[in-house]
């Protein structure tokens, strides 16, 4: 092999081993990730201690996303029991209302966007009612038989859970803050 074709091959190699690299860097977010239940947050996303990776995450799968200081995110790809979110599958949202002066629930597909075709995509702490004991519960189907549902299409899929105005012991402790249920109900 001559010296051109070598070093042709070396480029194309390093190219590649390099953006596959940095794809999965990119795509599994970098640092501070902790969980709770199977809600996923991370410590360093929205700070000053974010780094190139992390960042690069964020504007890959969190378009307009604001800061920690306003919002903490959360997401779920698996529900309590740990198996992967499924279209094809029911599921219950349940618990009480997270310490935020706000919060929302969202359904995405697995390109990180909403899911085209659905006309509901969201609960909100002011859109599912609430029990006497301040519980509330929402539905997750293709097709959620109750105005406090979302609908999501088959195929996988993730929950965002965002805390507007979070308590200061969420930053504090986000590993440990009661979050809601995500219940598989029914399953082909």
């Amino acid at each position: 092999m001559n010296l051109a074709l070598k070093s042709l091959v070396t480029f194309v190699a390093g190219t590649a081993l390099g953006l596959l690299m940095t794809w999965a860097i990119v795509g599994r977010g970098m640092g501070g990730d902790v969980r709770d239940g199977p809600w996923r947050t991370s410590l360093l996303t929205g700070s000053a201690q974010s780094g190139l990776y992390l960042r690069a995450s964020v504007a890959l799968h969190g378009l307009l996303a604001l800061n920690r200081n306003e919002t903490i995110y959360y997401t779920a790809v698996t529900d309590s029991a740990g198996d992967t979110l499924r279209g094809d599958c029911s599921y219950t949202v349940a618990g009480r209302d997270p310490p935020s002066r706000w919060w929302s629930v969202t359904a995405y597909g697995p390109d990180d966007y909403l899911i085209p075709g659905s006309n509901r995509y969201s609960v909100t702490k002011n859109s599912v009612a609430h029990d006497r004991t301040g519980g509330f519960s929402a539905s997750v189907s293709q097709k959620p038989q109750v105005a406090d549902g979302i609908a999501v299409a088959p195929g996988p899929f993730s929950l965002t859970l965002r805390l507007y105005n979070p308590d200061p012991k969420v930053a504090a402790d986000p590993a440990h803050v009661v979050l809601p249920v995500i219940r598989r109900e029914r399953c082909p």
